[in-house]
């Protein structure tokens, strides 16, 4: 693949129950060239890992600017298709989403992942059909991928939670979304509800304890994300070494790392 259309034609098409597109998101060009190397078809973007790493926390707190220079290096860096969890657009209306996704299509990603959180769905739609103008501007089926934080965040009250998720994709599928992404659920029932009542692909969030790629595949799922999980392990990892060393002196924890040769040959590429 060679041109931004062609990767953005071959991102959707990793979408697929049958065999789920399973992502280790990154937040570094090392990260993304070790999760190519690994045999991922794709690299996906962690928005908390891209902040950790940046020194901001995650939530729309991170310039715009900075983050999409980290999606330029990351898709400069692989030649899979790359797609950016960009939070909320990084903009306050719908006007600046689309000034982002312009960006965001000009540093190589062919895909954003982009929050409603505890915005208003209606006002959330407007920047998903923002996002899809720009993407239509500018002659690139973009992969959008809605994220609706009602289980995540707990929004409403539980009984009518699943049907106001479903209500959320649906609008936002409407005003040019692609796919839906709804983490903060792995219950095999709720999920296989889900992906009965959305009429396009289902990203779910997994991490420990959760099913199997295989079995959410299964219920209907057809993206599987790591999110900011793979990130998280990396960061306790500093934590159990510093403080192995400072309690103990000794270095036991370190065993297992990356050979220091193998993960320096990938960024010579």
């Amino acid at each position: 693949m060679t041109t931004l259309l062609e990767k953005a034609i071959a991102f959707t098409a990793l979408h697929t129950p049958a065999a789920p597109l399973a992502l280790a998101n990154a937040w570094d060009v090392a990260g993304a060239r070790i999760v190519e190397a690994a045999g991922a078809p794709a690299v996906a973007t962690t928005s908390a890992g891209v902040a950790w790493s940046l020194g901001a926390p995650d939530g729309d707190a991170l310039a715009r600017d900075r983050a999409l220079d980290l999606v330029a290096r990351v898709a400069g860096a692989v030649c899979v298709p790359v797609t950016a969890d960009i939070e909320g657009g990084f903009a306050a209306d719908a006007a600046g989403v689309g000034e982002t996704v312009a960006g965001v299509l000009a540093a190589g990603a062919v895909g954003i992942n982009i929050e409603d959180g505890t915005r208003a769905p209606a006002e959330h739609a407007e920047h998903l059909a923002a996002a899809r103008a720009a993407a239509d501007a500018a002659g690139i089926p973009l992969y959008i991928n809605a994220r609706v934080d009602t289980y995540l965040f707990g929004l409403g009250e539980s009984a009518t939670r699943l049907d106001e998720t479903l209500a959320r994709a649906s609008a936002y599928l409407a005003a040019g979304a692609t796919g839906v992404f709804v983490p903060g659920v792995t219950d095999p029932a709720v999920v296989a509800e889900l992906a009965r009542g959305i009429d396009a692909p289902l990203n779910v969030l997994a991490g420990p304890g959760a099913p199997s790629v295989a079995e959410l595949g299964a219920l209907g799922v057809a993206r599987v994300s790591l999110g900011s999980w793979v990130a998280e392990a990396a960061y306790a990892a500093v934590r159990r070494a510093t403080e192995e060393l400072l309690a103990d002196g000794t270095y036991g924890s370190l065993a297992g790392a990356l050979p220091y040769g193998e993960l320096n040959a990938l960024l010579k590429g």
